[in-house]
């Protein structure tokens, strides 16, 4: 029908083919063809017609139909329909009213030159994206897994990776450092993200991803494929040196001789994958101690203080340990921090002790300067555990009373004093905030207090924009290796006991209230 002199049997060959070729459903081919004919007939009978293409899936006949609606009066030919012609039209739509839809009979007619690539253009665009979803279900599921291929190209520092029915890509900061990867070499990544673009699936790989280790030990070590242990954590340093936590669901196993396997045949096929890189496999525990002291292996540590609500741990050892522990340009302490996701102090224990004086003596002038205290009795109150005068203010008489040497008139009258100084110190702050011009979106913002409000005023960041456009270290402070010597770096609130993540939060929130639009 569509050309008297083609088999009529041609088209439901091609389409099984093209079906069996690219693995897309027949059925599927089949109405790209039709959609492809519809669009060549409207070229042929105009535009405004609204052409409807059956194929018969049994014998390959064509049937070409113009979609009319049933209305009183037509004004339209080519879409309208009165429904005394429609009945003409075939006895069928005798039970047909206004409103409903009828077909009209087209004749069949043979293709030239422009409708055939008219027709070709369709359906080519219809079986591609067919194609396109189809890939894209097949990989959508291949995320979080080690994918294999053959390296097809490098382009401009990146891997292109065939995978067999799609091309993958490996971009130049997610290989390994100095690796020597070439055409035709078979490698191994990480799938860490599949999504749907324009062109097609996109799938991209990761040799440098933490996860792409943790997926090559579930590979090599049995115990872990079957659930017997559990990775907790990992961090690397690409090409250089990596940490994997790991905990033993069965106490009869030991989790890192398993991980290391005999005479480190398990560890070593990592170590080989990875292009030599050196692997620290840390025994997991519930106390953070215990964990920062195995992780920071080779360095001995002698002493941990946990402060489990700010996530920070001050890590106490001898001078010849701090080098170890730091690792060369600070690579071993970095690792362990992001391993623990805690922020690890490392220092010796002259400098904690120096550190612990300094904080004492602090807090001592404070009471005995705001609260008009002796300066025995500051120090006694210090050594009991209180850190700040809101300390003593949301103290009860009896607590106060169980350190020895303070009677009732003595905590009532500390109990007053630091009431009276918090409600005067919040005066001060709040005309504090009015002086150094903070904006409201600033003061407002939620996490900060009256206290980091003035400390940021001082340091010239007044808006919301300037407070999201900061760093978290910039908060919180810490350590950093200038010209190989480690250096503490003071951070804007870090008097304030800010941990990290809260930092993170409070920057994130304003960044989000900043670039909402």
């Amino acid at each position: 029908m569509l050309n008297k002199r083609a088999d009529k049997l041609e088209l439901l060959r091609i389409a099984e083919a093209v079906a069996l070729e690219k693995s897309i459903d027949k059925e599927l081919i089949i109405s790209s063809m039709e959609n492809g004919i519809a669009k060549a007939a409207k070229a042929k009978f105009g535009q405004d017609n609204e052409v409807k293409v059956l194929i018969n899936r049994d014998n390959g006949d064509i049937e070409i139909f113009r979609k009319l609606i049933i209305v009183e009066k037509p004004e339209n030919t080519n879409t309208e329909i009165s429904l005394k012609e429609a009945i003409t039209l075939s006895d069928e739509n005798k039970s047909k009213k206004v409103g409903d839809e009828v077909l009209q009979v087209l004749p069949s007619f043979d293709f030239g030159r422009i409708a055939a690539q008219t027709a070709k253009q369709v359906i080519t665009f219809n079986v591609r994206e067919a194609e396109r979803e189809r890939q894209f279900n097949d990989f959508k599921d291949k995320k979080d897994t080690i994918l294999s291929g053959i390296v097809k190209r490098l382009e401009f520092g990146n891997i292109i990776v065939d995978l067999g029915k799609t091309e993958a890509i490996i971009q130049k900061n997610e290989l390994i450092p100095r690796e020597n990867i070439k055409a035709g070499d078979r490698v191994k990544a990480y799938c860490y993200d599949v999504r749907r673009e324009t062109r097609g699936q996109q799938i991209f790989l990761s040799r440098a991803h933490p996860k792409f280790m943790e997926k090559l030990f579930i590979q090599e070590v049995p115990e872990i494929y079957d659930g017997l242990i559990e990775i907790k954590s990992s961090a690397r340093d690409p090409g250089s040196r990596a940490k994997i936590c790991v905990k033993a669901i069965d106490n009869s196993l030991d989790p890192v001789g398993a991980c290391v396997g005999m005479r480190g045949s398990r560890v070593q096929a990592v170590v080989n994958e990875l292009q030599g890189e050196k692997i620290d496999i840390v025994n997991w525990s519930e106390d953070p101690a215990i964990i920062v002291s195995n992780a920071l292996s080779p360095a001995e540590v002698q002493r941990v203080n946990v402060d489990s609500s700010s996530k920070k741990l001050d890590v106490i050892l001898t001078e010849e340990n701090l080098s170890k522990a730091i690792g060369r340009r600070g690579q071993n302490v970095r690792l362990a921090t992001k391993l623990m996701n805690y922020e690890i102090n490392i220092m010796t224990d002259q400098e904690d002790s120096e550190r612990r004086q300094v904080e004492f003596k602090e807090k001592t002038e404070n009471f005995v300067k705001n609260l008009e205290l002796d300066e025995t009795l500051g120090q006694l109150l210090v050594a009991e555990g209180f850190s700040s005068i809101d300390d003593i203010k949301d103290s009860t008489v009896e607590g106060l009373t169980k350190i020895e040497g303070i009677e009732n008139e003595t905590a009532e009258a500390l109990i007053e004093r630091a009431k009276e100084f918090y409600q005067k110190d919040q005066e001060e702050i709040s005309n504090r905030i009015k002086d150094l011009g903070l904006e409201n979106e600033l003061i407002n913002h939620e996490g900060l207090t009256p206290g980091m409000l003035v400390t940021l005023g001082e340091q010239k960041i007044l808006k919301l924009a300037d407070f999201a456009d900061l760093a978290s270290d910039e908060l919180t402070g810490g350590y950093d290796i200038i010209k190989g010597e480690r250096v503490k770096i003071k951070g804007y609130l870090e008097d304030f006991a800010l941990s990290k993540n809260e930092a993170d939060e409070l920057i994130m929130s304003a960044r989000k209230k900043i670039y909402k639009d």
